[in-house]
């Protein structure tokens, strides 16, 4: 029998704490255990997901677990054939059937939802969750979190106006090898943490000139644009190709991939915003293919108190440079740490290996979509936080500001130019930069906070 949605919505709307985290005692003044018995069932959420492509397997389990109390309520997404697909895949995880929708309009306007999963293209990220969150919802949102610096700066305005959750999924702040290393690297088992090698490589393929043609059978292309300036359906664009062609939609490699891993080394220099962002970039492979975009970035981020964090993010070229595929080195006066999502090794300052902790399950490397440990810790992290029970283990606030640093290499390449930033917000000292601080809108949809 289906809960009194009015019922409902108020147990969960009462469960909300101040998103920077939740305090000794519950919202209504009881203890987390007291609050937590009072609620009971009547807190079992509404869960939707809009964006059902390569991440969708990320979600089987932290829905379908009975811990997590949680119902899917509806997939959604543009392209039918995905939401077919989408609740075929499911059908083997839970024993009901969700709702199915084509707009995402729909599922923000529906109040029977409780929780958005944003997993849609990044320009839908933000304008995404914030019109969610201005219809009384909580949002999971996909990396990255924004589509251009503003919008990182505008997720937090609109979390503080609506007092809703926000969680990016930059799901290694979930690991449990990652926060433990963190601590330790902050208790000073390497001395002073002074700078942090971000790395990614892969061997992606040539991708497919963008050809003008009709959009393909059950594909919304209008809503697929969604707050993104109108053109035509160019060929193969929906199916992930969107992350190349051009900057309407994606945000390249770095805002990709560079995302988790700047965001790890960010969370061990304890840094915030640079104060000088230097760039080297540039399509070396497949030079005559549709990418058209960098292939092969190397950028350093300068931050107060003489710490560096380098991204090197290769693409097309899948030498394991740092011995993996992706990860994180932190460098330290007393030794160092190597860490991805899988293990974390910790070596003295002579290189000798001291300890190493593997992570409790498996998640995806570079490999497209699927899920793990760290994902569903990190979802189930985010439905907590919403009762009030735990504490996020990354805020909006974080996952902005990570996700800044992925703008900030954008601009230096996009506008060919090094610059200096104001370290207390991270705006850009050049003209030319600060005038791709904002992103364009089709008419309409800026945003009205």
């Amino acid at each position: 029998m289906k809960e009194p949605i009015n019922q409902r919505r108020e147990f969960i709307k009462k469960s909300v704490l101040a998103t920077a985290g939740v305090s000794s005692l519950g919202a209504l003044g009881f203890s987390a255990k007291s609050y937590g018995n009072i609620i009971g069932a009547n807190d079992r959420m509404q869960v939707a997901i809009a964006g059902l492509g390569r991440r969708l397997g990320a979600f089987y389990d932290p829905i379908a677990r009975k811990e997590s109390n949680v119902m899917l309520h509806t997939l959604c997404d543009v392209m039918q054939s995905q939401r077919e697909k989408a609740a075929a895949s499911f059908s083997k995880y839970i024993d009901y059937i969700p709702k199915l929708e084509n707009s995402i309009i729909k599922v923000i306007e529906d109040k029977e939802i409780d929780v958005l999963i944003n997993a849609t293209p990044d320009h839908w990220h933000a304008p995404g969750t914030w019109m969610a969150v201005e219809n009384g919802k909580h949002v999971y949102v996909e990396k990255p979190c924004s589509h251009s610096p503003e919008e990182g700066e505008l997720l937090i305005k609109y979390r503080d106006k609506y007092n809703k959750v926000i969680q990016m999924g930059n799901q290694q702040r979930s690991s449990f090898h990652t926060i433990e290393i963190i601590k330790e690297i902050h208790n000073g088992v390497i001395g002073k943490p002074y700078r942090a090698v971000a790395f990614y490589n892969n061997a992606r393929g040539p991708v497919p000139h963008q050809v003008k043609q009709a959009p393909p059978a059950g594909l919304d292309w209008e809503l697929f644009q969604g707050p993104a300036p109108r053109r035509a359906y160019t060929h193969d664009t929906w199916d992930y190709n969107w992350h190349w062609y051009g900057w309407d939609y994606g945000t390249a490699e770095t805002g990709n991939n560079a995302t988790h891993e700047l965001d790890v080394a960010r969370w061990a220099l304890q840094v915030e915003f640079p104060k000088h962002v230097n760039v080297d970039a540039g399509k070396y492979h497949f030079v005559d293919d549709g990418w058209t975009m960098y292939d092969t970035m190397y950028a350093t981020f300068e931050f107060d108190d003489d710490k560096t964090i380098v991204w090197d993010g290769k693409s097309r070229n899948n030498l394991n440079t740092y011995g993996a595929d992706r990860g994180t080195i932190i460098y330290g006066t007393e030794g160092s740490v190597f860490v991805n999502r899988g293990i974390y090794k910790l070596y003295d300052r002579s290189g000798k290996l001291v300890k190493e902790q593997k992570s409790k399950g498996e998640e995806g490397s570079t490999n497209l979509g699927g899920g793990g440990d760290n994902t569903t810790d990190h979802v189930v992290n985010f439905f907590e936080a919403i009762r009030g029970k735990q504490k996020q283990n990354s805020t909006i606030d974080e996952g902005a500001v990570s996700t800044l640093l992925c703008h900030l290499a954008n601009i230096s390449y996009r506008i060919g130019e090094n610059f200096d930033c104001d370290p207390s917000n991270g705006h850009i000292k050049n003209a030319k930069g600060m005038a791709l601080w904002s992103r364009s809108y089709e008419p309409g949809w800026e945003p009205k906070i």
